[in-house]
């Protein structure tokens, strides 16, 4: 699995200078890049703490998380009751899915993710209790580092798209624009990103 930069980042970013919406704040910046760590559990877990709500609120649950449980593994994760879990602020049903996921790691991290297509990791990610659309794509975008993923039920890529093409009302009209950026629709999400938060996201 792959750490750091992605070894495609260069040739998205060479195409994706090519495209007039996106090459103002890819040229913006060019000194940066998505960074994968090679952790699936543990972008799971961040992802499952980010579900539904604020950046902000995300990182200061994140931080009693780490405080409490320290590296976030499934061995550790599962030294603890969802109830232990849920005092860190995270909700009932988000402390029982990790800590649940935590419990059959050994099923959750069975696959030999490179042999996988995207459509395969996804059905796979997504048979696990708490794991939908958004959680499996953050997967695969921070972790896994596919390139070509948009995530549609994430509220900051809409409102980023939105921004640079006011005429993209609905979702189908932001996938549609998001179709442009094929096969690099991870950086061109990473950008979107950029764009609308001073600090890069993580998962």
């Amino acid at each position: 699995m792959q750490v750091g930069k992605p070894d495609w980042w260069d040739s998205a970013e060479e195409f994706l200078l090519q495209d007039s919406i996106l090459a103002p704040i890819v040229a913006k910046y060019a000194n940066e890049s998505l960074v994968g760590k090679g952790d699936v559990f543990s972008t799971l877990a961040r992802s499952i703490v980010g579900q539904q709500i604020s950046v902000i609120a995300a990182d200061s649950i994140w931080g009693r998380l780490v405080s409490m449980v320290g590296e976030i593994t499934p061995k550790n994760v599962v030294k603890f009751t969802p109830e232990q879990l849920a005092s860190c602020g995270l909700t009932k049903s988000k402390s029982s899915y990790l800590h649940g996921i935590a419990s059959d790691s050994e099923n959750f991290l069975s696959p030999v993710w490179n042999d996988l297509t995207d459509s395969q990791v996804h059905n796979h990610l997504t048979s696990f209790r708490g794991i939908g659309p958004w959680t499996s794509e953050m997967i695969m975008i921070f972790a896994l580092l596919r390139p070509d993923v948009f995530s549609i039920g994430d509220i900051g890529l809409i409102k980023g798209v939105k921004l640079l093409v006011p005429e993209a009302i609905t979702k189908e009209d932001v996938l549609k624009v998001s179709e442009r950026w094929a096969p690099y629709r991870t950086a061109a999400s990473w950008y979107l990103w950029r764009m609308l938060d001073p600090v890069p996201v993580e998962y």
